[in-house]
């Protein structure tokens, strides 16, 4: 019999102008570190969910001469990821269109392979792992960052708001996605047979008057949304009404001189064993 298909990836978050900008203000620096001091000049590094490429460029550069593949399944994120590799000279880098089950590439390809929030999304973890490994050369590493819902906060939070925060998590899970991702890196590199594990944690933290108001942006934008109050709804995850209040705390919490926020994540590096 064929293998049954996995479920195909789907991008809880949606691709609003709040989001696109919080993918913007990503760069390989900030949100790769932990991966950068085990990269080597030469190697051959695949970006996998690679987004508008603002990570991938940078790892493009930490390997130079080497050569980058960025693989995302939205065509538009792709388009853009180019436009900016061509207008900043990143000659290294090859973006394609592509689902992370079935990557177009041999056995043994990458000496590297990346990815930033995207194993959160993915419904079937072991069979993108699976693949991931398949074009891996032996003794190649893996990194992943990860969010960890539960410790994600906004401070100071209104009365309901912690509701806010179980409903995102909620919903993500709902739509096939693993909220706490982040904390289960290890287990599951360990369960796809990757070795000489090594973890990490790290906050993208908002606590400036402009990343507060971004952050309330992004925040209001998305979650806010007819689209995904209609879906929590339906999944009777919460009301109507209950979106309204959390609107209110939110706008309540940007105006708070206190106000701080932080998006929690779990970071992860594994070795494919040699023979």
């Amino acid at each position: 019999m064929p293998e049954a298909a996995a479920p195909t990836p789907e991008y809880t978050m949606g691709y609003s102008p709040e989001f696109l900008q919080l993918l913007d203000r990503r760069n390989a620096q900030a949100n790769a570190a932990h991966l950068l001091p085990n990269l080597d000049s030469g190697f051959r590094l695949l970006d996998f969910g690679c987004g508008p490429g603002t990570i991938t460029v940078g790892l493009a550069e930490a390997v130079r001469p080497g050569e980058v593949h960025g693989i995302d399944m939205e065509e538009s994120r792709v388009e853009l990821a180019r436009a900016a590799a061509a207008a900043g000279g990143h000659d290294n880098i090859t973006f394609h269109v592509g689902n992370v089950y079935e990557l177009p590439f041999e056995d043994g390809y990458f000496d590297a392979a990346h990815c930033h929030a995207v194993l959160m999304h993915v419904p079937d973890t072991q069979r993108a792992l699976q693949e991931v490994q398949r074009v891996l050369k032996p003794g190649g590493i893996i990194a992943s960052r990860e969010m960890i819902a539960s410790s994600s906060f906004s401070e100071p939070m209104g009365e309901t708001t912690p509701e806010a925060w179980s409903t995102f998590i909620n919903l993500l899970a709902a739509n096939g996605g693993h909220p706490e991702m982040g904390k289960e890196l290890k287990a599951h590199l360990l369960r796809a047979g990757f070795a000489d594990i090594r973890t990490s944690a790290s906050f993208d933290f908002f606590s400036s008057a402009p990343d507060v108001a971004f952050l309330h942006a992004f925040i209001c934008d998305w979650f806010f949304m007819p689209r995904v109050v209609e879906a929590a709804t339906q999944y009777r995850l919460a009301t109507h009404e209950q979106f309204e209040r959390w609107r209110v705390e939110m706008d309540e919490w940007k105006d708070d001189p206190g106000a701080v926020g932080g998006l929690a994540f779990g970071e992860v590096i594994g070795v494919k064993p040699r023979g």
